[in-house]
Parts: structure tokens; sequence; C-alpha cells
């Protein structure tokens, strides 16, 4: 049997206006996703446990297996995983996001774009390169990562700090989340220091000179200490990979023993490598009887506030990424189980993450073979419908790989 999960990141979102109601789930065309919903089970799942924030951390700890309020330390731990960093005793790692900031026009400053314009890998390595110099003191050390998203790990770090993440703020001033902070800490007086010396960057002036967005700024969030997890193996005696873009994924299937698939053009936005992730997907159930696909690109659409770059991001994970998937096990001749489901929604209206629980569908071959359920679709109001609700959401891989497995 081989076991598959896909995550259409922040794919979940709100009825819109724009679409006379409808959310964009349910706009958008997903046929695959339809199928695999009138096949098997539909409902939904509450992936983010009541105080926790709605992050993606702790979404994918849950949807694999880990309750996040035993093994939740922090987002950039998870990250700093992904690159192979082991953090020590008493060393604290700190998410850093390149970001735009801006002057409103009463002369405050705001967080006009969490991503930095999604700036690329090879223009951020140069930035956190001469940041090592610039922003250099003893017990910090700054790591990059792909795109905007990067690591502060300091020694001795505040792992209670009140940050907040930059995507939460979206054209808001900055200042209540730096005061909130304290003006003495150590991460507020980096985060000060670097907007005095980032637009001096050749990269920045590139940048700016070419119509882009310039990284004029860093966001230190998400801290924590290491943490401690049991492996997929140990709690389900599966072997199996995750391929994404994003390191916090790459970081999280590292910590779960899962092999780390890099596929090439992974970027986690919609120019993403989907024919190669499905290609890696596919190919590595000839190894191991699991994998776990994440895209990206739903989430980022929904942060932008862009109506139709998340209908696409959806159109795009059903496509190029179930249809491919589900096809190749057909051929194949697997017997498989496979869910499919978003971490949190993302809604368009408020451009963050929210709580409420996500639409999920678990088919197996057996049941594709013998259908016999009505058409419906994969949306937020089909699933509600459904009136299967799954109040934690690590219990949800229990149903995909059966109860009886688990330990």
């Amino acid at each position: 049997m081989k076991y598959l999960i896909l995550i259409g990141d922040g794919m979940g979102d709100y009825p819109c206006p724009e679409l006379n109601g409808l959310t964009p789930l349910e706009a958008a065309q997903t046929p695959v996703m339809d199928h695999i919903a009138s096949c098997g089970e539909l409902g939904l799942a509450q992936t983010i446990p009541e105080g926790m924030p709605p992050g993606s951390d702790v979404a994918n700890l849950n949807i694999l297996g880990y309750d996040p309020r035993v093994y939740h330390t922090g987002r950039a731990p998870l990250e700093a995983a992904s690159l192979g960093l082991k953090l020590k005793p008493g060393q604290i790692a700190f998410r850093l996001n390149l970001v735009t900031l801006a002057t409103d026009g009463q002369g405050r400053t705001i967080m006009e774009d969490y991503s930095a314009g999604h700036i690329t890998t090879p223009e951020a390595d140069r930035i956190i390169d001469q940041l090592k110099t610039d922003l250099a003191g003893p017990g910090l050390s700054f790591h990059t990562g792909v795109s905007y998203r990067h690591l502060l790990i300091i020694d001795g770090g505040d792992a209670l700090a009140d940050t907040v993440p930059p995507h939460d703020i979206p054209g808001q001033q900055i200042a209540p989340y730096l005061d909130r902070l304290g003006r003495e800490a150590l991460i507020v007086k980096l985060m000060n220091r670097a907007q005095q010396i980032l637009p001096r960057y050749d990269v920045n002036i590139a940048r700016l000179a070419a119509g882009k967005k310039p990284a004029n700024g860093i966001w230190l969030w998400g801290q924590g200490p290491a943490p401690a997890m049991p492996t997929i193996k140990e709690k389900y005696g599966l072997d199996g990979a995750i391929i994404s873009a994003v390191d916090l994924l790459k970081g999280i299937g590292r910590l779960a023993g899962l092999k780390v698939i890099d596929v090439p053009g992974a970027t986690g936005y919609l120019d993403t490598n989907y024919q190669g992730k499905a290609d890696a997907a596919l190919e590595s159930l000839h190894e191991g009887d699991f994998v776990f696909v994440h895209v990206e690109a739903p989430d980022e659409a929904g942060h932008t506030g862009l109506l139709q770059d998340k209908l696409k991001a959806i159109e795009d994970f059903d496509a190029k990424i179930v249809s491919p998937i589900l096809d190749g096990l057909r051929t194949a001749g697997h017997d498989f189980r496979l869910l499919i489901m978003c971490d949190h929604l993302t809604p368009l209206k408020v451009r963050t993450h929210t709580r409420e629980p996500v639409p999920f569908a678990l088919m197996s071959s057996s049941g594709e073979a013998q259908r016999t359920a009505e058409p419906r679709p994969y949306s937020e109001k089909a699933a509600q419908a459904a009136g299967l609700l799954v109040p934690h959401g690590w219990q949800l891989i229990n149903r995909l790989v059966n109860a009886e497995r688990s330990k």
C-alpha cells in the first residue's frame, strides 16, 4: 500500500463578492480534486489547536501526526533543521525575512511587502553575506535560505519574545510591534540597524533601478529552540519522502525522518516546477511507501490578495500535481490511499492565515474502483455539509494509514 498527502497551502478561503459569493475553491476548475471528494471521505479537520498561532508550522506538524501542543517550539527551529543546522542548548533560531518597508503619508514606517517582491535566492544570498559582516556580533550567525526566507541564530536569544509574522501586518505600522519587544531588545536593534544599511547595498540599488521592490529591511520572528520528535517510521512504520520548495516543510520532514527531495526549479510560487514535483513524488514510491507533497503557491497568492493568482494556483495544483500523481498511481497499479487538503485558510480578504477547520478529501484505490457516491466538489461548503469533523489535526493521518498501524 502507498500513502500520499498532497497539500495546497492556504487554498481555503472565504466567500468573495467578486465570485458572486463563492470561495476560490468553489469557483476554480478542479475536476480531479472533485473526483477524489466524490470517491471517498470528505470532511473538515481542525489543524490549528485553540490558543496556537495559525501558521504553516503548526498546521503541517498536525497533518503529519505530531500534536503541536507537544512538539512545536517555534517555526525557525524547524527551518534550521532544513538547512542541516543543529541548535545547541541555549541557542534560539529566528526566522529572518527580507522585507520591503515604506513610509506612509504621515512619515510612519509600514510593512509594504513581507517578501521583498519575492526576491531571488542569489540576490538574497548576497544580502545575507553582507549582513554577516555589517551586523556581526558575539553569538550571532546568519544563514541563507530560499528567496526572502532566512535564519538568524542567537546564543541565549529570547525564546519568549512577542514577535509577529510580517505577513500578518501588511500595510501596518511596524513601530507598535517593535515597541512591544522593547527598544533595547537585541532583535529590535538589529532590525533598526538593517533599515539604515540595506538601502545602500548594490542588490537593492539594482532592484530599484529595475522597478523592483528592494529588500530594505529585515524582520525577525518565529523563534524557538530545537524540538525533539519521533520519526514517521517510529510512529507509523512508514518510510517515505517530503517534497516542498519551503525550508519550513523540509525541516519538518528531516525531523520526521523523511527523505527530503529537492526538485530543481521549485520556487514556492506560481512559477514552480509542478511537473518535477509530481515526477519526484511518483519516483519516490518505488522505494518508499509514503510521500508528502507541499505546494506553496495558493498561500502566497492569498497573502498578496490577488484573486486571479489564487484561482490559478488552485487550478494548477489540481491539474499539475493531483492529476498526474493520480494518473501515475493508476498506471503503476499501486494500491494506494490519497489525502488532499490545505493546511490552513489564507483568505484574500485578510491576507493572512486563519484558524477555521480546513476541508480534506481521502480516497483509496479500492474506493475509486467501486465508486458509488454522488458527485460532490472539494470545497469548504461541501466539506462542512458532509458532517465529518476531525477535531485534532494530528488524528487525521490515522485515517490515512488506518488506525491499527499507528503506535
